[in-house]
């Protein structure tokens, strides 16, 4: 992102302090276990630029954490991600042991990193004919430099170590307090802070040194879980191994990501992604917790509680927020990017979707069993977001949920393609706000008939007057949002200002499919659309059309592909029963995820799959998370879909619908979890599927 950039001659942008470049991520390696999180070379090593560094809940805890073997760096040769929370990384020191071409000393650099810091230990082997003396140091700084500095590309100076023991150096920025101390070794602070470890190795032997850093931050507002695992972690088999491999790293990556809010350690939801969003984020804890309801409610249910503690109670026009509105994300301050005008406060209300978001997880969560009780607790907070549904999601009157930013240093875009240039017309041109977007309508209508449901099911009122609003919205949506196109008729992506409609072709009309606000026709059109060449020619789905005049490959929002985006239409293409389209993307996804290591980033470009421009693998987006909540969620809703299970506890039935003709080839899965009970779902290479362990009362209906 450039942050206040104005290009110049040629194009290029003017040097200067407030033209400042967001840092790339794409080479780094990150190493996760909220709320802490460190990012690295491929070599392991954390150098001073960039966004390189020891994170702990929105502040760099250090900035640079270098290996040295007598002065110098190793040669990397390779790494892995062994589990949540833990890189091993393999280096050589070529220059020490006997003097021919095969390598004899080499170094293991594991990396553990915990909830409060990190810890490594070096596994230093030799298999040289000759003894071997080294010395090596891990050099070391601090500068606390707050996650949205580090994003706009800013500096920072690093501190002084205000204490030094035999083996330890600390540093302290106002409440925040980091300590590092090395296992037998020395501590230096002339000329740069470090450990020091003078080494001795015999012919063929090893050493093991140890160092650790501990992050005490009692102004945190977001803490490590106190409870165990939330979701299952099924077995699965399948004739694609891919889809094995990216379901195995997805889930370690779900599992590094798991949070609490300070003083509430009992509700777990997932931090949105590293390093940028590693907070509350409603939209995205809500859509990932959605996405893993078939390995349990529990997340749901801390998902819903947590976000349902910071529902509005006023209208404050500088946060957002309105009664019965949810948030949108948290932070320990205000969140300032330089340049750019951008001024959130530490809770932020502006998203147009989370509210009905959160009405119909609450309403999934019951269906696949969460407990009445726990249900029965947060539906006055669904009444009261029905309340802002009611009263302040559409301010003009025109009868559609919209946004506009009235604050002036808030998002101008409040959807999920929030970025500022992403609502554009099909010549490129921008629509100006109040915008109605074109998947918020579809959120809406669901949450209404959601809504309904809910109040029905437990004798509370209201029931009557929101399946009257859906009914009329879908009405108004039908008359107002479609429009012709080089390839047919299809939903608008927007209303501006003027009402008009932003006639571009995007991925948001895919998240329609399974609201109920489209007709069969309707949803068949759509489907046919998102899976022809401009949209579903890459790896995934692309957030716009190739076609249109905004399209660019590397866009954030306008071309760019989503693997969170692309399995939210791939599981509403499955269950509408748009197999052939929904199989295209799971292979998209699939193929990005072998590309990525089979951990998947937030975004990626859009370019094509062909030999040209798509280069035979999708190219990265230089600024995205990774590992992000939503886009390891897209590997659970892959599975999902090729299998087809969906539950309806109240109503005692279960519905066996995998994708029609098995396109992802033979799949099962043990340990699924419906209504608390371990569920075993197997689809075979003809697309014949079985369901096991279903619990006592629900009727299985196989389709």
């Amino acid at each position: 992102m450039l942050v206040g950039a104005t290009p110049g001659p040629g194009g290029e942008f003017a040097a200067g302090a407030a033209y400042r470049l967001q840092p790339p991520l794409h080479e780094l390696v990150s190493t996760v276990m909220a709320p802490t999180g460190a990012l690295s070379g491929a070599d392991g090593q954390i150098r001073p630029f960039g966004v390189q560094g020891l994170f702990h809940a929105d502040h760099r805890a250090l900035s640079q954490a270098t290996l040295l073997v007598n002065g110098r760096e190793p040669e990397a040769i390779g790494h892995v991600h062994e589990e949540a929370g833990r890189t091993r990384f393999v280096s050589l020191a070529r220059w020490l042991g006997d003097p021919h071409p095969d390598p004899t000393v080499r170094l293991e650099r594991v990396r553990v990193v915990g909830a409060r810091g990190m810890s490594e230990h070096v596994e230093i082997t030799s298999t040289a004919s000759v003894a071997v003396t080294a010395s090596v140091t891990v050099e070391l700084s601090c500068d606390f430099a707050p996650i949205e500095v580090v994003k706009s590309g800013g500096d920072t100076d690093p501190a002084e170590p205000i204490h030094r023991e035999p083996g330890g150096l600390s540093w302290r920025n106002g409440g925040i307090h980091v300590t590092v101390v090395g296992e037998d070794a020395r501590a230096e602070t002339g000329g740069g802070a470090r450990l020091r470890w003078d080494l001795f190795l015999p012919p063929g032997g090893t050493a093991t040194l140890r160092w650790e850093v501990v992050v005490d931050d009692p102004a945190a507002v977001v803490v490590a879980p106190a409870r165990t695992l939330e979701w299952s972690m099924p077995e699965v088999t399948a004739a694609d191994r891919r889809l094995t491999r990216l379901l195995h790293q997805s889930l370690e990556d779900l599992r590094s990501l798991r949070l609490a809010e300070t003083g509430a350690p009992e509700d777990t939801f997932l931090g949105a992604g590293v390093p940028w969003f590693l907070t509350l984020f409603g939209r995205d804890s809500l859509w990932a917790a959605r996405m893993l309801l078939p390995l349990g409610t529990d997340l749901a249910a801390g998902t819903l509680r947590v976000l349902a503690r910071r529902q509005g109670t006023r209208v404050d026009p500088a946060s957002g927020e309105a009664p019965g509105k949810i948030m949108h994300e948290l932070r320990r301050h205000e969140f300032t990017v330089e340049g750019n005008g951008l001024r959130l406060p530490a809770a932020y209300y502006g998203t147009i979707d989370a509210t009905p978001l959160w009405i119909s997880l609450l309403h999934d969560a019951w269906r696949w069993g969460m407990p009445e009780r726990e249900v029965a607790a947060l539906l006055p907070n669904m009444e009261a977001a029905l309340g802002w549904l009611a009263d302040y999601a559409d301010p003009d009157g025109d009868g559609f949920v919209e946004y506009i930013d009235t604050s002036d240093r808030g998002l101008a875009n409040q959807g999920w393609k929030d970025s500022g240039d992403s609502i554009r017309f099909r010549d490129g041109s921008q629509a100006k706000p109040p915008i109605a977007l074109v998947e918020v309508q579809g959120y809406a209508y669901e949450a209404a008939r959601n809504a309904a449901s809910l109040l029905d099911a437990f004798g509370r009122p209201g029931a009557g007057r929101w399946n009257a609003h859906a009914d009329a919205l879908a009405e108004r949506f039908r008359a107002r949002f479609w429009v012709d196109g080089p390839d047919g008729r299809f939903p608008a992506l927007a209303l501006d200002i003027d009402k008009r409609p932003v006639d571009a072709l995007t991925s948001n009309i895919g998240h329609l499919l399974g609201t109920g606000l489209l007709s069969e026709a309707e949803s068949a059109q759509v489907a046919r659309l998102l899976a022809a060449p401009m949209m579903s020619g890459g790896y995934g789905l692309r957030t716009m059309s190739s076609g249109d005049g905004g399209f660019s490959p590397l866009s954030y929002h306008c071309g760019s592909i989503w693997a969170h985006d692309t399995a939210i239409v791939l599981g509403g293409l499955a269950r509408a029963g748009f197999a052939a389209q929904a199989a295209g993307l799971a292979e998209g996804l699939l193929a990005a995820g072998e590309a990525f290591g089979y951990r998947l980033p937030e975004l990626y470009a859009g370019d094509g799959a062909g030999p040209h421009p798509g280069f035979g693998r999708p190219m990265p987006y230089p600024a995205a998370c990774r590992p992000q909540a939503w886009s390891a969620a897209a590997a659970v809703a892959v599975a999902h879909a090729a299998l087809g299970l969906y539950p309806d506890v109240p109503a005692g039935r279960v519905l066996l619908r995998p994708m029609a003709g098995a396109p992802l080839g033979a799949l099962s899965a043990r340990g699924l979890r419906v209504a608390g009970a371990e569920v075993s779902v197997a689809v075979d290479a003809e697309g014949h599927a079985t369901v096991t362990g279903l619990p006592p009362g629900l009727a299985l209906d196989v389709r």
